[in-house]
């Protein structure tokens, strides 16, 4: 299963594409149950995968008159969540942010919430970031 859209790199472009992103995962995902010890929380880590890079792309990947695209895919070992925007000149890096910092801090959150994740090339320019959970 697949859900592949573009989005304006605007805060509400990021916005809208995350809320189209939920209700694609919550027709294809079982809710996560907060009283059940044994449920692995997929619907809530990707939605907020989807929410730190859709609002990475839009903060950091934009380029007057180009859109993002938004890639999530599903199936029965893993869910694939990719960002392609058109910054191929500026590449996230894992940081520790400035301890009073407001920003800093969403790729340590990806990294803490995806089993894996990094950035390729996107051809003919741009950037992909991409992670994975595993179900």
């Amino acid at each position: 299963m697949r859900l592949r859209t573009l989005f304006v790199t605007t805060r509400r472009g990021a916005h809208e594409v995350r809320h189209v992103a939920e209700r694609w995962l919550a027709a294809h995902l079982p809710p996560d149950d907060p009283d059940d010890p044994g449920a692995d929380g997929l619907a809530d880590r990707a939605a907020l995968l989807i929410a730190e890079l859709t609002a990475n792309a839009a903060l950091h990947g934009r380029v007057r008159g180009r859109e993002a695209r938004l890639d999530v895919r599903l199936d029965t070992s893993e869910l694939r969540i990719e960002v392609t925007d058109a910054r191929g000149d500026r590449w996230p890096a894992l940081q520790r942010p400035d301890c009073g910092g407001e920003r800093g801090r969403g790729l340590l959150l990806v990294d803490a919430l995806a089993g894996d994740w990094g950035v390729r090339p996107y051809h003919p320019g741009g950037k992909t970031v991409w992670a994975v959970c595993r179900r």
